[in-house]
């Protein structure tokens, strides 16, 4: 197993590194799917970054990070890093070349063991042959210079594929890519079922994702007078606002204030609220991690008023319940059923 911190973004930059493919002299270079990266060939003036999830997005120099936008630039080089999600990959590689200049090249890589041959094959199904390497257990590809063709007719037909859709059962609309972005999740419909129709005042939402959470609270808790969604996530955050704002503006009743926030949840929050609900994430890639839960109980903890209530839903296997014994003063399970558990904390 390579010792590298970041593999894949080492074998991303080996083609420049190694002058196998040369650093263009003018033009700017976009890096899409960003991650921060020692040892950039780029020059910081010239970069320029893009990256929706935000604990990535905060490891960026704050001078290269733009919020993803076709303005009409054309890229002297674009630099990609892949998503998992197949149609969310293929449509941020069809845009990724529709914003290069003619004779500019797409640079891209995978680990072998996170999709390098799906990429392989959905950038030549796209840009024609491509020049490869394999180093660090991944694959690096790039278009040959001069000599890339993009099949425009393909690339909108995958940028189309990654377009919203309303989820089956719902009016909302969520993406590829989105956590649970085809159905609702079973463990924030659990949590639905047990909100407290008596949830009242300033609320949060911690993890909101496209706002299914949030969509319900506020259809069988009328005393909430607002309530603030917290997502790492900006395109599944976009959706959000987009889904509870035609919510809102198609009742009768009076709409609580929203409030919507691309933030780490892990770093803390500087409001305070009466009540949070929240349906933690607990995978980094493929990495399980319990730690993130933890840490999002914590924050909800000391992010509530004296008597403030938390709701929370975990997989059954996760171990939170010695951190909400640790940060509140009363803890009721109310529910555990269909792999899930659902607590409900009195700080």
């Amino acid at each position: 197993m390579s010792r590298l911190a970041d593999p894949v973004g080492a074998a991303l930059l080996a083609p420049l590194h190694e002058g196998w493919l040369p650093v263009p002299m003018v033009g700017r270079v976009l890096f899409a799917n960003a991650r921060a990266l020692p040892a950039m060939p780029v020059a910081t003036a010239r970069l320029v970054c893009e990256q929706d999830f935000k604990p990535y997005a905060d490891l960026l120099d704050p001078a290269t990070l733009a919020a993803p936008t076709d303005c009409g630039e054309r890229f002297a080089l674009a630099l990609l890093l892949p998503h998992r999600q197949r149609d969310q990959m293929r449509c941020l590689l069809a845009e990724t070349a529709l914003r290069l200049a003619a004779d500019a090249v797409l640079l891209c890589a995978a680990a072998n063991n996170e999709g390098a041959r799906s990429l392989q094959a959905d950038a030549e199904r796209l840009l024609g042959p491509l020049q490869q390497a394999s180093l660090h257990k991944c694959r690096v590809l790039w278009s040959r210079p001069g000599e890339r063709v993009l099949d425009r007719s393909l690339a909108a037909e995958w940028i189309a594929a990654a377009a919203p859709r309303v989820v089956a059962g719902t009016r909302l609309l969520s993406a590829p890519g989105v956590f649970s972005f085809d159905h609702i999740d079973p463990g924030s419909a659990l949590l639905v079922a047990r909100l407290p129709v008596d949830l009242a005042g300033a609320g949060a939402d911690l993890g909101a994702g496209w706002g299914y959470l949030s969509s319900q609270l506020l259809l069988r808790c009328p005393r909430v007078t607002s309530l603030d969604l917290y997502e790492a996530d900006a395109r599944a955050l976009a959706l959000a606002r987009r889904n509870l704002h035609a919510q809102c503006d198609g009742s009768a009743a009076r709409t609580p204030l929203l409030d919507f926030h691309w933030l780490d949840v892990t770093a803390g929050l500087d409001r305070r609220y009466d009540f949070i609900v929240s349906n933690p994430p607990f995978h980094v890639g493929h990495a399980g991690e319990p730690e993130l839960g933890r840490r999002f109980i914590a924050v909800a903890a000391a992010a509530l008023n004296p008597g403030g209530r938390l709701l929370v839903v975990a997989n059954r296997h996760l171990p939170y319940e010695a951190a909400l014994a640790k940060a509140f003063s009363r803890v009721d399970k109310c529910a555990e059923t269909q792999g899930f558990k659902v607590f409900e904390a009195i700080r």
